[in-house]
């Protein structure tokens, strides 16, 4: 495309007339008209230059430089290759496969929390490389021996689904869910585990309706009889539960319902205390607080929301929650503060979640989308839209 239609597209999407673009650059609507027409070329870095910084893009981008979408193909080929892994069957048809000495369950157990704590720190075109491995390893494990692998199995196909629901698939992450929930079935603990991402593949289908009873079910089924004597990964995962049961009721704008199971979570995690992280869920009193956050979004609360936010971040316990976790709320907060018309907060907040952890902006597509929402806004910040356009979402 010629600079000059790329001027015009930009000024475009910026809702800028020829008279106003001109206006800001000091040059007649005419020049612009040329300009745009190609009858007068751009030979000039400077008057790049300056139309760049009108239009709140890097000049590369005018000379169709670095807009290219990043790693929008290995996204795709990660989700293929977990697709590849699920599909095989090769256990239970007894196909043959590549010889692969089995791990001892010592091993896997740290092959399974070197998966998930990549997952924590978002570096998700990582974790795509590393789950389908993963995958024949705890299969055959669980193979050979049924007890001892069936915690790595679960926890392989639960990791597997959080990392499936960031890349806006789903759909296969429900398959993986499900087999997490036939492996965990007859182990309370683990069944409550699965659960989580169950919450979260629910909702992410678009059935947050039928989420909050199962989620409930599956929280009462783990909780102690008396809270104060309840173990501290047992009250984490009910308390997580609850929340995944109060999110979902506020997706269907129950509010009622999802201040009270909050509050029950919050009831169960100063018991717990910030700083832990059992089970994969950062269960404590700051992130009950930020699901406080994150439902107010839901029910169209937004000025609450922005508003808990700005104590909430401030709370020793922030620090301590994974990336992943931290970056994802932040997307949560951006959109709150989209819906208060403030695009500046908006962009503020979702340059803190790039920085925290890249790939919650670079590849999940919910973020995109937030994104570039934000970048279309005259006020966004000048280094978000650099961030947009290298990204090409705006």
């Amino acid at each position: 495309m010629p600079v000059g239609r790329r001027v015009a597209y930009w000024r475009g999407r910026r809702k800028l007339s020829q008279q106003v673009f001109a206006d800001r650059l000091g040059k007649s609507k005419s020049w612009v008209d040329k300009v745009e027409r190609g009858v007068r070329s751009l030979d000039k870095v400077s008057s790049l230059q300056d139309i760049a910084a009108v239009l709140r893009i890097d000049a590369a981008v005018l000379l169709g430089r670095d807009v290219r979408p990043a790693e929008g193909a290995g996204r795709v080929e990660g989700v293929q290759q977990i697709r590849a892994a699920l599909s095989g069957y090769e256990i239970a048809l007894e196909r043959p496969v590549p010889r692969r000495s089995v791990l001892p369950a010592s091993g896997l157990a740290r092959e399974v929390t070197h998966v998930w704590s990549t997952f924590q720190y978002a570096r998700y075109p990582q974790v795509a490389g590393l789950i389908p491995g993963l995958l024949a390893d705890v299969q055959r494990s669980h193979a050979q021996e049924p007890e001892r692998g069936r915690v790595p199995l679960v926890e392989a196909y639960r990791v597997t689904a959080s990392l499936l629901v960031k890349l806006g698939s789903p759909d296969l992450a429900w398959l993986a869910v499900d087999r997490a929930m036939c492996a965990a079935t007859g182990d309370r603990v683990s069944v409550a585990a699965v659960a989580v991402q169950l919450g979260q593949v629910l909702r992410a289908s678009g059935q947050a309706k039928e989420a909050k009873p199962v989620m409930l079910a599956a929280a009462y089924r783990i909780a102690p009889p008396v809270i104060e004597y309840g173990p501290p990964r047992e009250l984490s995962l009910c308390g997580t539960l609850l929340i995944q049961a109060a999110l979902a009721a506020a997706c269907v704008g129950d509010d009622r319902t999802a201040t009270t199971l909050i509050d029950e979570a919050a009831d169960m995690a100063t018991w717990v205390g910030d700083g832990r992280d059992h089970h994969r869920t950062g269960f404590g009193s700051t992130a009950v607080e930020l699901a406080r956050v994150a439902a107010a979004v839901e029910l169209g609360e937004t000025r609450e929301a922005t508003a808990r936010h700005e104590k909430a971040i401030t709370r020793d316990g922030w620090r301590w929650l994974p990336a992943e976790h931290r970056a994802a709320y932040l997307i949560d907060v951006a959109r709150a503060y989209l819906h208060t018309d403030d695009p500046g907060n908006a962009g503020r907040v979702l340059m803190e979640a790039n920085r925290i952890a890249p790939a919650e902006i670079r590849d999940r597509p919910t973020s995109r989308d937030v994104l570039a929402q934000v970048a279309r806004d005259d006020a966004a910040p000048m280094t978000l839209i650099h961030l947009a356009a290298a990204l090409g979402v705006c």
